[in-house]
């Protein structure tokens, strides 16, 4: 049986950390994280986060342990309505990332924590 993308959604977020943006954006000022836009460079492009980078998710594994090779890194991870970044936070957990959070709200929302 198939299962729809909320309740697979609502299924992850059960194993996975779930922040705010004000709260990963404070966080990672104190903890020298790193905060990854997981959502294609075509949709950065016309909405930039400041202080984020920007890795698609598709590439993000791969990239991840090129750059950040720290299993024990602050990653906190957003796209533009939370979905890819519950799906990206699960995976970068799958490879052995320990502090990983997703932040889970609307791009609007995110920018307003940027300042």
């Amino acid at each position: 049986m198939l299962k729809t993308i909320p309740t697979v959604i609502a299924d992850i977020k059960t194993n996975i950390n779930i922040t705010t943006a004000a709260v990963a954006f404070n966080e990672v000022k104190q903890n020298n994280g790193v905060v990854v836009d997981v959502r294609e460079p075509s949709e950065v492009a016309d909405n930039v986060i400041a202080g984020t980078i920007n890795i698609p998710r598709g590439l993000l594994e791969m990239k991840m342990l090129q750059l950040y090779p720290n299993a024990e890194l602050p990653i906190y991870i957003h796209c533009s309505s939370g979905v890819r970044a519950v799906f990206a936070a699960e995976q970068l957990q799958r490879v052995g990332y320990e502090n990983v959070k997703a932040i889970t709200c609307h791009i609007d929302e995110i920018k307003k924590s940027v300042g």
